[in-house]
């Protein structure tokens, strides 16, 4: 969905470690892409801190996290600063990652995968659907869904048995809104969300069924789908700002 996360497996703690450090995430991608941390400015723990009312651990796993995600450069002699990227990098992104996990669903269905890990994936499926029967989604439910999400996408990942698809997946991700997760933090206080979030979990459960039924070719279209959804409102997003899910305009650059 979104694309806001395969987390990759050298998420830092703030992507498995709590709600705390999500929120902090959430709140900070928030601040980067509306415009009130520019292009450019530096961006230090201790600014962050004061600015979010928060403790230094999320603010520095959530710095680590954006910093994987693309949308802060780690600066040599410490702290970070904001990125700017275009619309066609950030499409790019999406679609190799699209490609990339779309290949590992594959594999994964030629290969077969062991029941337990298809048993791990279906529960965590089962927890995604528990929290999106609540009829509004808090912070803690949202930072739920992240996390949930981002363990489906890493199990997919190790379905695969590819220890060189596994770490290419990984680097895709890094790109800004490139992360299965990289839009759900600012996608949070936006109507239809929601409704959104049932349909990506829709796509979740037909690509697990068909990794399960060795059904390679389905398998691969409908992961290399859902990745799409993020290019999705990565266009809206451009064509109408101000009513648009997300507040990304500001750092996209609409030509490369």
């Amino acid at each position: 969905m979104f694309a806001i996360a395969p987390e990759p497996t050298t998420s830092p703690p703030g992507e498995e470690g709590g709600s705390q450090a999500v929120k902090a995430q959430q709140r900070l991608r928030e601040l980067i892409l509306s415009g009130q941390l520019p292009a450019g400015s530096r961006v230090t723990e201790l600014a962050l801190v004061e600015r979010l009312g928060m403790s230094r651990t999320p603010i520095r796993a959530a710095l680590i996290r954006l910093g994987q995600e693309g949308l802060l450069l780690a600066l040599p002699h410490g702290g970070y600063a904001v990125r700017t990227f275009s619309e066609r990098e950030v499409a790019d992104a999406i679609e190799l990652r699209g490609t990339l996990e779309g290949l590992a669903a594959r594999l994964a269905a030629e290969r077969g995968v062991g029941q337990a890990l298809l048993n791990q994936a279906g529960l965590c499926l089962d927890q995604i659907d528990a929290l999106l029967q609540q009829d509004g989604l808090d912070d803690e439910a949202f930072s739920g869904y992240v996390r949930l999400n981002a363990q489906f996408h890493q199990l997919l990942s190790d379905m695969a048995d590819s220890t060189v698809l596994s770490r290419e997946i990984e680097r895709a991700c890094r790109w800004p809104f490139a992360s299965p997760s990289g839009f759900v933090g600012v996608q949070a206080s936006k109507p239809g969300v929601r409704d959104a979030l049932i349909v990506a979990q829709h796509q979740h459960r037909q690509v697990l069924q068909a990794i399960a039924q060795r059904e390679s070719a389905r398998a691969e279209a409908l992961m290399r789908e859902h990745a799409r959804i993020a290019r999705h409102h990565v266009g809206l997003a451009l064509q109408n700002p101000l009513q648009a899910p997300t507040a990304a305009v500001p750092r996209i650059r609409k030509k490369a």
